[in-house]
């Protein structure tokens, strides 16, 4: 036997033996390489919220250090010092949520998928709307009570006259955001009442 094969049977034959020794539910600090790449992650998120405003800020759970140190990445423009900011920041993410964070973020994302199927939603509603389909309104009214519905009809009325008089389309952005509004209005309260 070569001394190759020699010593590593030797060493699964000590790992075998190690493997037998170790219970099954005893808890294993992570790897290095696991920290890293949470460190990593806590950096990248702290960079994401470097990059909005003050008042989307203020939606998430942050303490006062993290958005003071926010505060400070956004007069930083040299990239070694940026970089060595945006260290500090991941370092004091990781003393916060990141899951709570990383939710409140993909929230506001347009990008997002529950925001990519809301934005569907509200066009699908809207062609449904404004088709001459008189049960369409009162459907959307009984499926969101929420509604402003004086307003609802209002904007029906406002979008027909201005494809009428071929203006540019103000009033079907409107109608737009009025039913995008009550969808999220809406699944907001399905979310509340689901938790």
């Amino acid at each position: 036997m070569s001394d190759r094969r020699f010593y590593a049977a030797k060493k699964a034959l000590e790992q075998n033996a190690h493997q037998q020794d170790v219970p099954e539910d005893a808890d294993f600090e992570p790897s290095k390489t696991e920290r890293k790449r949470e460190a990593h992650a806590a950096r990248d998120l702290g960079a994401e919220l470097c990059a909005l405003s003050d008042v989307q800020l203020a939606a998430f759970p942050l303490s006062d250090s993290l958005l003071a140190a926010i505060g400070e990445s956004r007069n930083i423009h040299a990239h070694g010092a940026r970089k060595r900011h945006l260290q500090y920041i991941g370092k004091l993410m990781r003393q916060h949520d990141v899951v709570a964070i990383e939710a409140e973020l993909n929230r506001i994302d347009p990008d997002a998928p529950q925001n990519i199927r809301l934005q569907h939603e509200s066009e699908r509603w809207r062609e449904r709307l404004l088709s001459d389909d008189a049960a369409a309104v009162t459907d959307f009214i009984s499926s969101h009570p929420q509604v402003d519905i004086q307003a609802l009809r209002q904007l029906l009325r406002q979008v027909a006259k201005e494809r009428a008089e071929q203006k540019p389309p103000r009033y079907f952005r409107e109608l737009f955001r009025l039913v995008r509004d009550t969808l999220s209005q809406t699944d907001e309260q399905a979310d509340g009442h689901g938790a």
